[in-house]
């Protein structure tokens, strides 16, 4: 029955994507079942049109993250790792077909120059993209099953048959080289950063956590070891940025009247006091074990913006080369930043000055308290795509619909960054002050990440 059953999805899944390809030169009117990144089989109704360039990535995109959710190891800084590399081949696979384009070798660290397309030849961007695209998820997510494996396969053809016809085989060729030999050289880049094989050990046995007063420890239900103590370590992808200051927490006191204790009170009484609303939001945001991580929500409003704003090919390669470096490096200085300060959770603070026995509304991640990744990851994202949207943008996520979520309208991305931000203090696992600094250091990296020429 489950071999059945995968089938069967690997099936719907190119349908879809078949479907989302199939007018070369044309739009297609899409439903959200199509374009939300969530899930594969949402029924939910309503259109929104899709350019036929844009559809290449949203296409690999949509996989990615079923991948993502899929593959064991993916945890929310592994997959902002395997987001930032895609957006990167890609961005490089088709850099060249913008007359305007500047390719990010020489500019992101220690990446050298990429290869170039022969001169005076003609390439297919989309099809090169289509190659980049299926080359560097095959090798960031070696671990997918042999189901989702033969998906890759199997959308790589899928896309080139709808690609190549009144494309040259010579030109097709061509093109398929070029994007193989981008991805080659991104992975061999990504593989000397620190991360690449974070995904086989989230939970490294030789990382003892300091003792003492306020710091971490283990925390109810599975009281798991510390997840990914050295991330904070790896390569950021922007060299040369401005300094990121580690904003220290309120001083840990057990004294209720102190600024730590009363953040810990206020986090207390709101759990006691939460509105439906509230709730909602703390759910919605939720995003955790067996989902597509905060990383892949954010990218699939990347994703889904540009698809609704019908951005080209090389548009839509740089917006999400931009957002996936920023999640990556917003997951490594959060990651920093949790294990120098190594600061205890609500959950431990409560249950030992508050009430014995009390539990946060969702679950507790392993790991520090200090920074919030929703609020970095969120902050990074955010200002990112409101430097290329504006500020004052009016956009629904639809990312959480097939879950059984009402689609959430927002009017400014600052709405966006700080409803994620605070959904952690409504889910009772974050003090306020762990996501205040956090959207400042998000909005840090997305300061650094917009130098970037792209």
């Amino acid at each position: 029955m489950i071999r059945t059953n995968h089938a069967r999805t690997a099936s719907i899944f190119i349908v879809l994507i078949t479907t989302l390809l199939s007018c070369s030169k044309k739009d297609v009117t899409l439903t959200p079942a199509d374009t939300t990144l969530s899930a594969l089989d949402t029924d939910a109704s309503g259109g929104i049109t899709v350019t036929q360039h844009a559809a290449v990535p949203a296409s690999w995109y949509k996989l990615e993250l079923k991948l993502i959710k899929e593959s064991a190891g993916f945890t929310p800084p592994v997959a902002a790792r395997a987001i930032a590399y895609t957006g990167i081949a890609l961005h490089e696979a088709v850099v060249n077909g913008n007359r305007y384009g500047h390719s990010l070798g020489g500019q992101l660290d220690a990446l050298p120059r990429l290869p170039a397309p022969e001169r005076y030849k003609k390439y297919d961007w989309a099809i090169a993209a289509n190659s980049a695209l299926a080359a560097i998820i095959r090798q960031l997510i070696p671990n997918a099953s042999p189901t989702n494996a033969a998906l890759i396969t199997q959308l790589e053809a899928a896309n080139l048959d709808t690609l190549r016809p009144g494309v040259s085989q010579e030109v097709v060729n061509r093109s398929v080289a070029y994007g193989q030999s981008i991805a080659a050289a991104v992975y061999q880049w990504s593989a000397t950063d620190g991360g690449k094989d974070g995904y086989l050990n989230n939970f490294p046995d030789t990382y003892v956590p300091p003792a003492g007063p306020g710091l971490w420890i283990p925390t109810p239900p599975g009281f798991q070891r510390a997840m990914l103590p050295y991330w904070g370590n790896n390569r950021l992808l922007v060299r040369n940025c401005s300094p990121l200051t580690y904003l220290p927490h309120p001083p840990y006191s057990t004294d209720s009247t102190s600024a730590f204790g009363r953040s810990a009170w206020s986090l207390y009484q709101k759990s006691k006091t939460l509105t439906p609303t509230e709730t909602n939001i703390a759910l919605y945001w939720a995003d955790g074990t067996g989902t597509f991580t905060p990383p892949g929500h954010l990218i699939g409003i990347a994703v889904q913006l540009a698809d609704e704003q019908q951005l080209n090919l090389q548009e839509t390669a740089a917006l999400l080369a931009r957002v996936g470096i920023g999640l990556n490096d917003a997951g490594i200085v959060c990651w920093k930043y949790k294990y120098r300060y190594n600061l205890l959770r609500p959950v431990t603070y409560i249950r030992n000055l508050i009430e014995p026995g009390w539990n946060s509304l969702i679950g507790t991640p392993p790991f520090p308290s200090y920074t919030s990744g929703h609020a970095t990851f969120s902050s990074a994202a955010g200002h990112i795509l409101a430097a290329r949207f504006g500020q004052q943008f009016t956009f629904t996520d639809q990312q959480k619909v097939p879950d059984g979520f009402t689609a959430r309208t927002f009017t400014r991305f600052t709405d966006m960054i700080d409803e994620a931000a605070v959904s952690r203090i409504y889910g009772g696992i974050h003090y306020d002050f762990d996501s205040e600094n956090g959207k400042i250091s998000g909005q840090d990296v997305a300061r650094n990440v917009l130098s970037l020429q792209l």
